[in-house]
């Protein structure tokens, strides 16, 4: 990817694959990157491993796994944080990551000092029918 012709969340997201591939060994399906005012939400799509897959049908497995990637991310998202500051230009103050196992989703949040309430659809809402924010 060439950095002058990419966009930031171009840049982002491929940085974000980057990471997960690294830090996990799985690199994501696809990665999807929404800036909205201070917040930018990055959601990797099927970013679980078969392994992992597999252990999150368990509920009580599927807990422990959450947990644990919440604090693998935040002990290893340091270089992740530094990337997205120089893509940006903007530093990244606070972070966090989700995992919904039952889709294999990943969301990382970046927030701001703001609340982020994250929504996983079913499916995509057409994109002529979206009116933006309010």
């Amino acid at each position: 990817m060439d950095p002058v012709v990419a966009s930031m969340a171009q840049q982002i997201a491929h940085a974000v694959g980057a990471f997960e591939k690294h830090r996990t060994g799985h690199a994501p399906k696809s990665v999807t990157v929404v800036l909205t005012g201070d917040t930018l939400v990055v959601t990797l799509r099927d970013a679980l491993s078969p392994a992992e897959k597999a252990l999150a049908q368990s509920p009580a497995k599927a807990a422990l796994m959450q947990e644990l990637n919440r604090q693998l991310f935040a002990s290893s998202s340091g270089a992740l944080r530094q990337e997205i500051q120089r893509i940006t230009g903007v530093e990244v103050r606070d972070a966090s990551a989700e995992v919904e196992t039952m889709t294999g989703a990943v969301m990382q949040i970046f927030p701001t000092g703001t609340v982020v309430q994250v929504f996983l659809l079913a499916a995509s809402v057409p994109a002529n029918t979206w009116s933006g924010s309010v």
